[in-house]
């Protein structure tokens, strides 16, 4: 029975689905194929999933037991773990990342709604400088994107007034298998496409030549920041979680499915980019720009795959949304005893508003320069990011590992859990000593000082 006031998950795999789903996102689709790109293709891919074992697993699991053992927001968890402390701060920044987050995150996801009906747009555009333009002309629009932000927040928001359960865990559990599906078929039509063998021996071939210390950097980010750590989301999530949950089983799970998602990405794009001679590097343009120069080259069919493909992009986007904004309602639903509908209807509008100016920031507002010459949207992704994500995921740690101590969280993370795998003392030094490291040196990387 789903708690009326709170909510709880009807099902582990429908869990599993909804954290996975928050994990999975943009960052997966468009960041992560760009930046293995950039640093050398399947060396930096194997980087990657070993900071995820070493440093995002203990940090996720950490999380996650906070928020079942209090079963409250990141705010309202920590304030019951050490009561009249300040570290109930952490949480506050974690929502407050998660607000600022889906302002500039609904904006682009709203790019994403709109791109799956200017298929005919693009692929009219052909593969030169056009292609740039129609994207340019619909960013800088003051109207056209602001609409179709507001329509992604509407689905969000109606998804999460749904409740945990037949909400956020009804959508996930068809939203995640339709992310496959939609993935599977887009690899089946890359990987055949004629010269696709040199942008699968780019992915699947290391070359530790190629991985410069910047490149090293920029995995243990991705990984950070992949699996939607440090910003609340998995002590809320956690925070819905039965008892008797295994949350090292489920950790494994969650990483898993977001690693996969994240490297069946790059099997779509690579074999695609490198057929048609396009760079592999391209940066954020490469979903935008490069992309649609691919499907316009494929002919008619491009026109079909085109539209699956920003379908996908799509879900992934709503997946990571709604966790995000289950963040910030369950803070007002929680501490100020809002109900469900107010706190995700009021809060939703208000993150719509705030996602404004960053979507003017592309074209009327587009002279507007905040934080060392970055735009509104990017000057809101530095201080969210940057700042907050690793400070509320490091100073996480330091809680767990120097303040409430690893003894408590192991306990609370195995009790009552059903499952062989338990925390051990593997976790306790990951969660003392290396993840903690490992996030101050992002941190310091993400500010310009390392």
């Amino acid at each position: 029975m789903e708690n009326k006031i709170r909510g709880n998950w009807g099902t582990r795999i429908g869990f599993i689905a909804a954290a996975a789903g928050s994990a999975i996102g943009l960052g997966n689709i468009w960041k992560f194929p760009y930046i293995t790109g950039m640093y050398g293709g399947a060396a930096f891919v194997i980087v990657y999933l070993l900071f995820v074992i070493l440093i995002c697993i203990p940090v996720m699991n950490s999380e996650l037991l906070i928020g079942r053992l209090t079963g409250k927001n990141p705010v309202g968890a920590f304030k019951e773990l050490i009561p009249k402390s300040s570290w109930w701060i952490v949480g506050a920044m974690g929502v407050l990342a998660g607000f600022i987050i889906l302002s500039y995150y609904s904006v682009i996801a709203g790019w994403a709604i709109a791109y799956i009906f200017k298929s005919g747009a693009y692929m009219a555009a052909g593969t030169g400088a056009e292609q740039a333009n129609v994207f340019v002309n619909f960013i800088t629009s003051p109207v056209a994107p602001i609409v179709w932000h507001g329509i992604f927040m509407v689905i969000c928001i109606g998804i999460v007034v749904a409740g945990v359960e037949k909400g956020i865990e009804k959508y996930s559990k068809i939203l995640m298998p339709a992310l496959v599906v939609l993935l599977l078929i887009l690899i089946i039509r890359s990987v055949t496409l004629p010269g696709a063998g040199k942008g699968l021996a780019f992915y699947l071939n290391p070359d530790f030549g190629k991985l410069s210390a910047e490149g090293i950097l920029a995995a243990l980010g991705q990984a950070f920041f992949s699996l939607s750590l440090g910003m609340g989301c998995m002590i809320t999530y956690g925070s819905y979680l039965k008892k008797d949950s295994n949350i090292p089983t489920d950790s494994y799970w969650i990483s898993g499915a977001d690693t996969l998602i994240a490297f069946l990405a790059g099997l779509v794009i690579f074999p695609a980019v490198f057929a048609f001679g396009l760079e592999p590097t391209a940066g954020p343009g490469l979903t935008f720009i490069t992309l649609p120069a691919v499907f316009a080259s494929m002919g008619a069919i491009g026109h079909l795959f085109g539209i699956i493909f920003f379908l996908l992009l799509t879900v992934a986007a709503i997946t990571s949304a709604i966790s995000l904004l289950e963040v910030v309602s369950a803070y007002f639903i929680d501490e100020v005893k809002w109900d469900r509908k107010k706190a995700a209807w009021i809060m939703g509008i208000i993150i719509f508003l705030l996602g404004v100016p960053s979507s003017l920031g592309q074209g009327v507002w587009s002279g507007v320069r905040i934080i060392g010459g970055r735009d509104i949207l990017d000057s809101l992704d530095f201080i969210a990011s940057n700042i907050f994500l690793p400070l509320g995921g490091f100073l996480t740690l330091i809680f767990i590992g120097w303040v409430w101590g690893t003894d408590k969280a192991i306990k609370a993370g195995n009790e009552g859990s059903k499952g062989p795998i338990t925390l051990g003392s593997g976790y306790s030094f990951l969660v003392k000593y290396i993840a903690p490291i490992a996030i101050f040196i992002i941190f310091l990387q993400k500010i310009g000082l390392f």
